[in-house]
């Protein structure tokens, strides 16, 4: 049994979806994997291995039914894959009636790997987990998984298998696939796979490099053709690539050139989320590929505007003079781009956030900001460090979700970075704004619908569901008694009228929210000018021009410092 964990909202309920926004890939590679042990009889010719997968974001796991199913045969094995640290606590209350039941309960994924391969001594977290008889897997699964299996099954399970010093070739590896049912959980029926993983980058709050290495593993193109030959074949045609920065994969360029032959030659439809750097235009041939393969929307880690902030983490690779070109390059092609945004960097202020969001507004063709408060994950540099010296750091893992304040900011309270993140999301998505991007989608070639789409999407989880557009979804349900353990379960005639009253306030203020949204799309397609419509950030000046820009009038002069000092 494996399962993908969420985890607790403010309230201390589970989060939960009728349709989430975003698939598991850790999800996808484990039920491949096993599938393959299914298929190689790892167990003996005369075992059935039965694999069942949820995704708990999309899904109330059944656990009364589970356990029965289990006794009532040769045993089984619950295992929690991909969990991030925001979704440890909700791993271990989620295991223990497994636990209870004399079933063992195995973790992986990016919290347990984390925590062993940068800290000397385990949190208190990671201890009780042992303490409690859990078993934890820190590394990937590839050639690994037939040992748990039969560890498991002839009930010798270790209490921790550490495989960090093995990452394995995925070449030949059975790539991430999950089954038609479960992606039409997903909101527009999308899958995922990891075409490489690793990352040659250093970024201190990163704990990529310190899980998958930065060496740069690759699947072949023919693993990659073959897995969307098969996801085609089930009526999938939507993913998302999860690598870290698929433009440094070593192989991109094999790997497009396929989805080119399938849309282009073929006739499929194929559209593809990627995530790049911010250099990434800068690759002979490589945004022209990208898009012709399909990938009309494209995710980067902007991070920040300050250089002294980015140099502070070790993100070297991201050069403010070139945010305009690379934005342009992929606006110039009609794509949707969105920016991953952190506050809470030492040198950020109320004042200094908000100001840079007046720039990233006016000056960069950006259409979508996911903001996220600077959070110290075990497993990067960052933790490490302050973990090291003592430094507090918020005990509750379940805070860990880039949303809340975890660590002490030198200029700001936990109060006040808290409004400044909320602040940003409003004054990024105001209601000006969201026209200013519509019209700038118009004149660019690129769909305003799903522009509106997208802003509707990300408007609305902040603002009116309150959770991050990345854990969002379609329809919130609450289970009454899937409320965190240390707090009261309310009596059932509290909790479902006010259930029911939340549900009914919620729908209406989404169906306005996307009447407003909608009337404004109409506006922009319906101006006869549109075509015609530019700004500051759409305009192309000669580099000594752009010394004129607020972005360069506040951060060059740093910038040029910063080389000067090198």
């Amino acid at each position: 049994m494996l399962i993908k964990p969420s985890h607790y909202d403010d309230e201390g309920y589970v989060i939960q979806w009728g349709r989430s926004a975003i698939p598991s890939n850790t999800l996808a590679a484990l039920n491949t994997l096993a599938m393959d042990c299914v298929t190689r009889q790892v167990l003996g010719e005369n075992v059935r291995i039965q694999v069942e997968i949820h995704d708990e974001t999309n899904t109330v796991i059944p656990i009364k039914r589970i356990i029965t199913r289990i006794r009532n045969g040769l045993g089984g094995m619950i295992g929690f894959v991909g969990v991030q640290t925001n979704q440890f606590p909700r791993s271990l209350d989620l295991g223990k009636p497994f636990l209870e039941a004399s079933i063992p309960v195995v973790i992986g994924g990016f919290h347990v790997s984390g925590c062993f391969a940068m800290l000397k001594e385990m949190p208190p977290d990671i201890q009780q987990a042992l303490t409690e008889g859990f078993t934890l897997i820190a590394g990937e699964a590839e050639g690994h998984l037939d040992t748990i299996l039969n560890d498991a099954y002839r009930k010798r399970l270790k209490p921790y298998y550490n495989f960090l010093s093995n990452t394995p070739s995925l070449e030949g590896i059975p790539p991430p696939f999950l089954p038609a049912s479960l992606v039409k959980r997903t909101f527009r029926q999308l899958s995922s796979f990891d075409a490489g993983r690793g990352c040659p980058f250093q970024c201190s709050f990163c704990t990529i490099i310190n899980v998958q290495g930065r060496t740069s593993r690759s699947r072949s193109a023919d693993d990659i053709e073959a897995l969307i030959r098969a996801n085609l074949q089930q009526g999938v045609w939507r993913f998302f690539i999860t690598d870290d920065d698929f433009a440094r994969n070593k192989d991109w360029e094999p790997i497009l050139d396929r989805m080119i032959q399938i849309r282009e030659k073929e006739g499929f439809q194929l559209s593809l989320i990627i995530q790049v750097d911010t250099m990434c235009h800068k690759i002979p041939r490589f945004i022209e590929k990208a898009v012709r393969a399909g990938c009309h929307n494209i995710f980067l880690g902007l991070e920040s505007l300050n250089p002294e902030s980015l140099a502070g983490t070790k993100k070297r690779q991201n050069k403010i003079g070139e945010y305009r070109k690379m934005l342009q390059a992929w606006k110039s092609h009609g794509c949707t781009t969105a920016v991953g945004y952190i506050l809470g960097f030492p040198a950020d202020t109320p004042s200094s956030i908000a100001h840079d969001i007046e720039i990233l507004k006016n000056e960069l063709p950006v259409d979508i900001v996911e903001f996220f408060i600077l959070t110290p994950l075990p497993g990067s540099e960052d933790h490490q460090q302050l973990y090291e010296r003592g430094v507090w750091m918020e005990p509750d893992m379940n805070a860990y979700d880039l949303e809340h304040v975890t660590m002490a900011h030198p200029q700001m309270t936990k109060v006040e970075l808290s409004e400044a993140y909320r602040m940003a999301w409003q004054s990024y998505y105001a209601w000006d704004h969201m026209e200013i991007l519509m019209r700038r989608a118009a004149a660019s070639g690129e769909p305003v619908v799903k522009l509106m789409f997208l802003l509707l999407c990300f408007y609305g989880c902040i603002m009116l569901e309150g959770v991050h557009p990345l854990e969002g979804g379609v329809v919130r349900w609450r289970g009454r008694r899937s409320r965190r353990p240390n707090l009261p379960v309310e009596p059932a005639w509290v909790f479902y009228p006010k259930q029911i009253r939340i549900g009914v306030t919620t729908a209406w203020k989404w169906c306005a929210l996307g009447w407003k949204l909608n009337q404004l799309r109409r506006k922009v397609e319906n101006d006869p000018t549109k075509l015609q419509y530019s700004d500051v950030s759409l305009i192309s000046f000669p580099d000594e021009s752009e010394d004129d820009l607020d972005l360069h009038q506040t951060y060059g002069p740093l910038l040029a410092i910063n080389r000067l000092a090198k």
